[in-house]
Order: C-alpha cells, then sequence, then structure tokens
C-alpha cells in the first residue's frame, strides 16, 4: 500500500522518522491546525489525528482528558472528515486516523473507508479491533488502499505477532511497554529483545510508541525501530505553553 512505501522513501534520507499524534477537537480545531503547522514545519513525517471516543481504552489520563472535553466541546465525526480533507490537501505528509471500533460500526464501514479515502487519509489505528473479528474490515481496507496499522505489544507471543504480520499494513505499531499511553518507557534489555521479535515477525517498518517523550528517548530507538511516536508528551505542552512551544520542542528531537 501507499503508505509503506511513503514511509520507506522517507527513510533513505533518515536515521528514524518521528510520528506524532493529536486528538481532534483538543483543545479546538483552530489550535490542532497550529500543532499541525508546527508539527510539519519542524519534521515531523507522519501525523495520526485520534476521533475523540467516549472510552478510549488504550489511551492515559491525558489523552483521555483529551478526548473527553473535545467530546463536550462538540467535535463530531463529520468534523474529523472535513479537518482530515482540508489538512491532506495542504501537506505533503501521510496523515492517519486513530480511534476506536465503535465510531466506525456506528458510522458505517464502507461509508467510514469511502469518506477517509476522499479525505486523503492513509491507515487507520484502530486497538480495540482484532483481526479475526474485523473480516470486513480488512477487506474495506484492501478494496479502498488505506492501510490498517496493527499492533505489537510485549506481551504478544511470537506466533502471535506473525499471525498479525499477515494482516496489517503500512507499518506495525509496536506498544513499547504494557499498561495504557502517557507513562515513559525504559529501555532495556527486556525491551531490546521484545523488539528483536518484533523485526523477526515482520518485513513492515516497526514504529514504536507509549512514553516517547524526547530526544534521548529516540535516539535509543535508532537502529532498532523506524519511527518513534510522541503523543502524550506534545498535548501537555500545548496545556502548559500553548501551540507555538511545539515547533521548538520538535525541532529539538532532530
Amino acid at each position: 500500500m501507499q503508505l509503506e512505501q511513503q514511509l520507506r522513501n522517507k527513510l533513505k534520507d533518515k536515521d528514524i522518522l518521528l510520528m506524532t499524534h493529536i486528538v481532534l477537537g483538543y483543545p479546538s480545531l483552530d489550535v490542532n491546525r497550529e500543532v499541525i503547522k508546527q508539527m510539519v514545519e519542524n519534521g515531523v513525517d507522519c501525523i495520526e489525528m485520534q476521533i475523540p471516543f467516549s472510552e478510549p481504552m488504550a489511551d492515559g489520563p491525558i489523552i483521555l482528558k483529551a478526548n473527553q472535553d473535545s467530546l463536550l466541546t462538540g467535535t463530531k465525526v463529520a468534523d474529523c472528515f472535513t479537518f482530515a480533507a482540508e489538512i491532506t490537501r495542504q501537506y505533503d505528509i501521510p496523515f492517519l486516523f486513530m480511534t476506536y471500533y465503535n465510531i466506525i460500526f456506528k458510522y458505517g464501514e464502507e461509508n467510514f473507508f469511502q469518506r477517509a479515502k476522499e479525505c486523503g487519509i492513509k491507515g487507520f489505528i484502530i486497538p480495540d479491533l482484532p483481526p479475526e473479528m474485523g473480516k470486513s474490515f480488512l477487506e474495506l481496507a484492501d478494496k479502498y488502499q488505506i492501510a490498517p496499522i496493527l499492533i505489537f505489544t510485549p506481551t504478544s507471543t511470537d506466533e502471535r505477532m506473525k499471525k498479525l504480520s499477515t494482516y496489517g499494513n503500512g507499518f506495525v505499531y509496536c506498544v513499547a511497554r504494557r499498561g495504557v499511553t502517557g507513562k515513559k518507557s525504559e529501555f532495556d534489555q527486556n525491551f531490546d529483545g521484545y523488539l528483536a521479535r518484533c523485526r523477526a515477525a515482520t518485513k513492515l517498518p516497526l514504529a514504536v510508541g507509549f512514553g516517547i517523550q524526547s530526544k534521548e528517548d529516540i535516539e535509543a530507538l535508532k537502529g532498532k525501530a523506524d519511527m518513534a511516536v510522541i503523543g502524550s508528551r506534545t498535548i501537555k505542552l500545548v496545556e502548559a505553553e500553548g501551540a507555538e512551544a511545539v515547533g521548538p520542542f520538535i525541532a529539538a528531537l532532530r
């Protein structure tokens, strides 16, 4: 699919790529616009845009609050599609949707895929949809050429990883540790062994997320992963210092 090739083309010039995460509508779509501008202008390679959901089971307190606050201000799925269409026209990097399956189910699977395709979305991350329960989802992903991003975790067996890799496309999202987003991860021998298992299980690029917060974290991933994912850290930064603080932070990660 197109997403994998876009990332591999970028890897020709970089040791490791950087993906960031925003929650659409938090604190507002206007702030989202400025944050994305800051991110892209300072070298982010891919952006994961979360459609807010009331019960985001994989997310820690920071992103959970962002989801809830966005919903309280009235952010709708339709708003997210309109915003995505605007942003993908403006910036020449891959944009993904991250959300939970109930959003897609309620919208209608094929309608959701069709609208996302029209909006220029390159991939979906749906943490609560095992591929065995997503046959129609995977068929639509192939039909609309939108990459289904599957997830490895430290508790995944080698056999499970290999099976998941047969369903996924674009890249594999490797969760750095057990638990939810937001808490800092430790990159020790156990982690290195985990990433080696991930690498052996798939030919897709590896992205590592959950607890990536600094340049030192990203440096520790070089040679082991293809992309680092930063989420909660930038949300906290916007809350504390405003959208204009994002650019210098991203620039300092390189």
